[in-house]
């Protein structure tokens, strides 16, 4: 499948990652944005990343020259799209951006192209309504950082042909990925609705005073996320006993956070234009640096990670 050429439209936090990522397994790759600047940034974060990865022993340095002869970088719509067999649209999430690009790419791109969306708030059922394509679309929703996190949730609609699915899970499976499909479209797919529910009850109890932002922080990294690095949720039951799991979840539902709205407290933060790391405050204070930094850190660790995971 290596000869097949992948498209990525959108060169952002997610694009370029996503480029990086069948780059590495030997794709010919087109990363297509409308700034120049942008996309220059994009080729400076794949080198960084990949320098990163050499640094910690994953990949090799010959291994830099071979993933970046398979990038190119356009701002040319028609030639980033002529030829791909598979195109990623990974512009912001802005409905009316995604369906202006969908219009563009109805008069220029293959009657057999794959055009796939890295929505993570967008339903693929609207996203594909009234595109001619439609029955060649489908939502690939890839994890920050893409080139590290394995997990790729794959949502196909009611029209999209069965052998598109196929194809795309084989894409993805031949860059390493863990390509799991949703049999149903539903909002949040399946992580984001998880990790959802798991901000909701900590937003909880830091707001009723239970511990602070950091000790709660700490009890999910140094606890249960250690364990779901390797088993779900669903397997940790069967592990610690369904009998017991009953009594904990009939014991313990009652007293959880049931709110529809977000939390008082991440609304509070946001009027206050502290919007985390990318404002320099949200719940802990941040510096420019102090960011850089942390996140190369949070990358080491993920490649440790990565390799212990593809030996499982």
């Amino acid at each position: 499948m290596s000869h097949q050429t992948i498209c990525v439209l959108g060169s952002g936090t997610m694009g370029h990652g996503i480029g990086q990522v069948f780059a590495a397994a030997s794709f010919p790759v087109v990363i297509y944005d409308i700034n120049e600047q942008v996309l220059q940034l994009a080729k400076t974060r794949i080198h960084t990343n990949l320098k990163l990865m050499v640094e910690e022993n994953y990949i090799s340095e010959i291994e830099i020259d071979r993933i970046e002869s398979n990038l190119t970088y356009s701002t040319d719509l028609i030639h980033a799209v002529s030829g791909a067999s598979l195109i990623i649209e990974a512009v912001p999430e802005i409905i009316e951006l995604k369906k202006e690009l969908y219009e563009k790419l109805e008069f220029i791109i293959g009657e057999n192209t794959i055009v796939a969306s890295n929505t993570s708030t967008y339903s693929i059922e609207r996203l594909a309504e009234g595109v001619s394509f439609a029955d060649r679309m489908l939502v690939v929703h890839f994890f920050n950082p893409a080139h590290l996190v394995r997990l790729v949730e794959v949502v196909p609609s009611k029209q999209t042909k069965a052998e598109v699915i196929e194809q795309v899970i084989e894409f993805l499976s031949a860059c390493g990925k863990n390509a799991v499909r949703l049999q149903k479209d539903i909002p949040g797919f399946i992580a984001n609705r998880l990790q959802a529910a798991v901000v909701r009850e900590a937003m909880y109890l830091l707001e009723q005073g239970i511990a602070d932002a950091r000790a709660i922080d700490s009890v999910i990294a140094d606890g249960p996320g250690m364990r779901w690095a390797f088993d779900g949720p669903i397997q940790i039951a069967d592990f610690g006993g369904l009998d017991i799991w009953e009594k904990v979840t009939g014991n313990l539902f009652p007293e959880l956070d049931a709110r529809t709205t977000a939390p008082s407290s991440i609304s509070e933060k946001v009027q206050s234009n502290k919007l985390g790391a990318k404002s320099g405050e949200g719940f802990y204070q941040y510096d420019r640096e102090e960011v850089t930094l942390a996140a190369k850190e949070r990358d080491r660790k993920l490649i440790k990670l990565l390799a212990i995971k593809e030996t499982e």
